[in-house]
């Protein structure tokens, strides 16, 4: 016959402590961890070389967070395929917070023009928290015929296939925001990719292109000295510098384009350790030298918790891939 085993009282209750003891240890690690956290240097990786826009920006921050943070953030540039080398990189490191990447939104669009990269930007990793955008202008050359944005769209749709315009490449937001200009405007505007503003900015001046797509920073300094004309800003926010230069949402109400810079981690990386770095690059945000850092870099702030950055970049990626799609923008090789 079997018998039934008794647990007596006192074992009982020393079981349950046991477990309960052990639940608790458990809970406790990721809270620890984070307490801890970062105990070593952190890597900022970025997907483009020293010097450029996106890597300016993620010194600015690396510094600052370093102090915020009392450990050292160190960029690291990892360079090639449009950011995407650099991607792949954070995507398979540790989940443990100390490699973070430096995106940009040409990462999100880059999965929609290359579908077969090994990564997606909306599931590989953990967004951290929004940074910057970097307003974008419509130039052209003094003797083009619209002076302001509701002239170049009344040129363009009188004139649908007269015209061409430049941008620093096929797939970049300077590409996709003007895509969505020739949308809304019914014109055949033909694009001519550049390798960057230092390129576009002599020619529209010389007369080679007559409208080119550049950072806000890029076009102001011609324009100031009267070389060429800045027509229009693709957003709607004020950057210090170019506060006379009207937006195209003055002729097409709602049209905001810009690129938005931000912090990713790996996925998996413990919310606590996300919600310490996204704080602390809301802190380095907040201050006004800050402010006055990314405006000489031409970008402004633009702090976004976790959550809002997720929500943001899926909505932007929906927004890419329907212009894409309806303007058939392809890339060789893809």
């Amino acid at each position: 016959m079997k018998t039934r085993q008794v647990l007596r009282p006192a074992r009982r209750h020393a079981l349950r402590t046991a477990v309960v003891l052990g639940l608790a240890g458990l809970l406790a690690a990721p809270m620890a961890w984070a307490q801890k956290y970062p105990d070593k240097p952190i890597r900022l990786v970025v997907g483009y070389s020293a010097g450029g826009g996106v890597d300016a920006v993620a010194r600015l921050l690396g510094v600052r967070l370093s102090a915020a943070l009392g450990q050292q953030v160190l960029v690291e540039n990892r360079t090639g395929a449009t950011g995407l080398i650099a991607a792949e990189f954070v995507a398979k490191s540790a989940p443990d917070g100390y490699t973070l990447m430096m995106g940009d939104s040409a990462l999100l669009i880059a999965k929609l023009l290359q579908p077969k990269i090994g990564i997606d930007p909306l599931t590989s990793f953990k967004p951290v928290a929004g940074a910057f955008i970097s307003p974008l202008m419509i130039v052209t050359g003094n003797e083009f015929p619209a002076k302001t944005p509701a002239e170049l769209v009344k040129e363009i749709k009188a004139h649908p296939s007269r015209y061409s315009y430049a941008t620093s490449g096929v797939g970049t937001v300077q590409h996709l925001g003007f895509e969505m200009l020739k949308q809304a405007t019914g014109s055949t505007v033909v694009h001519v990719p550049y390798r960057g503003a230092a390129q576009i900015v002599p020619d529209v001046i010389g007369g080679q292109i007559p409208i080119g797509v550049v950072s806000a920073t890029a076009g102001m300094a011609q324009a100031k000295a009267g070389k060429l004309r800045a027509l229009a800003l693709m957003n709607t926010a004020k950057l210090d510098g170019v506060e006379n230069v009207p937006p195209l949402a003055d002729a097409l109400p709602g049209f905001d384009v810009a690129p938005r810079i931000f912090v990713l981690a790996p996925a998996g990386t413990p919310n606590d350790i996300v919600d310490k770095l996204s704080s602390a690059v809301k802190s380095v945000l907040d201050t006004p030298e800050a402010g006055t850092a990314a405006a000489a870099q031409g970008t402004l702030r633009a702090y976004a918790t976790p959550a809002q950055l997720g929500k943001d970049m899926a909505e932007e990626t929906t927004r890419w891939k329907r212009i894409i799609t309806e303007q058939r923008i392809v890339v060789e090789g893809s």
